[in-house]
């Protein structure tokens, strides 16, 4: 969708070795060797993934981005975090949370981060710190709530792993990519 969009895209294999599973089970002990094991690892794949973007010789290094699904989303935050060289990152119902937060001025890349109002697994505390981190760390930053929507609400096969805290949402899909576009156009001027 990105490329059709006109972007140059790439799909980094942020758990290493081509690993795919559709087990959550052992999705989420791959996310959490990562996000709440070695938060410094997840980073300098970020990084190295950005690295291996920018060197692209279709690419305009200095007009990058970096987009996340759920655990996506938290790389991307992380990325943000880093204070990478990368104009805007987006978090599509990505989670909030690091044991590393962003210091004042760090943060180089604007921020869009679209959660869904009835994501369980982010609480209003956990959301409320997210905000106040990147207030303090004088971050440009936007966070898109939308009603009715559950974690994973921009895949349509959410449905299928039986799990009521995971839904498709056709508008709030609709709404968050429209926002996306709307936030590349404006990073990328």
């Amino acid at each position: 969708m990105l490329a059709q969009l006109g972007y140059v895209a790439m799909a980094v294999d942020i758990y290493g070795a081509g690993k795919t599973t559709a087990d959550p089970k052992q999705a989420g002990q791959w996310v959490a060797a990562l996000e709440t094991g070695d938060r410094a690892e997840l980073r300098n794949r970020i990084a190295a993934a950005l690295a291996r973007l920018k060197s692209d010789p279709r690419v305009d290094p200095g007009k990058t981005a970096a987009i996340g699904y759920c655990f996506g989303g938290t790389t991307v935050l992380e990325l943000a975090r880093s204070g990478a060289e990368v104009n805007g990152v987006v978090s599509f119902h990505g989670h909030f949370g690091t044991g590393d937060p962003a210091r004042p001025g760090q943060v180089k890349a604007r921020i869009l981060a679209c959660h869904g109002a009835e994501d369980p697994f982010q609480s209003p505390a956990q959301i409320q710190a997210f905000e106040d981190e990147m207030r303090k760390a004088r971050a440009d930053w936007q966070f898109n709530v939308y009603g009715g929507a559950k974690h994973s609400f921009t895949n349509p096969d959410a449905g299928k792993y039986h799990v009521p805290a995971l839904a498709y949402n056709k508008e709030a899909d609709h709404r968050s990519w429209q926002a996306m576009q709307d936030f590349f156009r404006e990073i990328f001027k």
